[in-house]
């Protein structure tokens, strides 16, 4: 209203931005265009399971608001394809996170910084899913990577700094062993990542993963099994508490 009222924005192009929300229906998926206004960030599409065709679609549509996007799960063929369009020439295509982002506004960096720890080599994947996904949303992160408990020292030298955080994102694969570990040194909460690393009896992550739901360590949170993205989110929303960001 305000910006029609000064001008800005015409009654036209009012009407048709209010036209779609809180969302609009594309037949197999509902845009929650209200998103960004009741959490801060747009809606994320999560490519696994959906069509080519969905995923571009859902993707111009949360693009046509003028919003950033980002998709998780997503191959390269469907970032060729949205390539293709010819409509997104700033869209890039992470491909260790398997993350495709389009950045149409550069997002207000935080205040704070989120260390995201890796045990191994091998979990980057799902720490790069968080890292992404922390930074299309204006978060400032630090990767910390291959700090496992099978070499012990090699984290305690960055100490200093992860006791300067608000939250950590602990990622790790094989027990789990290590957000127990940091839960114990440091006096933030540690969100824990299981990823599915490992050999036979890791059964795809849920070894991990209940490593860390048993932690005897206070203050360890523990997301679902190679859940980087859920783990990004929530450290960021704490991060936007403590750094008084609407």
């Amino acid at each position: 209203m305000g910006q029609v009222k000064d001008g800005r924005v015409g009654v036209d192009d009012a009407i048709e931005r209010l036209r779609h929300l809180p969302f609009e229906d594309l037949g197999f998926a509902c845009v929650d265009h209200h998103r960004q206004l009741r959490q801060g960030f747009p809606e994320v599409i999560f490519c696994s399971g959906k069509t080519t065709e969905q995923v571009l679609a859902i993707f111009e549509s949360l693009a046509a608001r003028g919003n950033n996007v980002l998709a998780t799960r997503a191959s390269n063929e469907t970032f060729e394809a949205l390539v293709a369009t010819g409509k997104f020439p700033l869209a890039r295509y992470e491909a260790l996170a398997r993350a495709i982002v389009l950045e149409q506004k550069p997002p207000a960096a935080s205040k704070s910084v989120l260390p995201i720890l890796t045990a191994g080599t091998a979990d980057l994947p799902v720490a790069m899913e968080a890292k992404v996904t922390a930074e299309i949303m204006g978060q400032r992160t630090e990767l910390i990577c291959d700090v496992g408990v099978a070499g012990l020292h090699r984290l305690l030298g960055h100490l200093p700094k992860l006791n300067e955080a608000n939250v950590l994102i602990v990622v790790a694969g094989m027990e789990g062993a290590l957000a127990s570990v940091v839960g114990g040194l440091v006096n933030c909460p540690v969100i824990a990542v299981p990823t599915s690393v490992g050999y036979g009896a890791s059964f795809g992550g849920l070894s991990a993963l209940l490593t860390m739901l048993n932690s005897c360590a206070s203050g360890v949170t523990t997301v679902n099994i190679d859940n980087g993205f859920s783990a990004a989110v929530t450290a960021t929303l704490i991060n936007r508490k403590i750094d008084g960001v609407p």
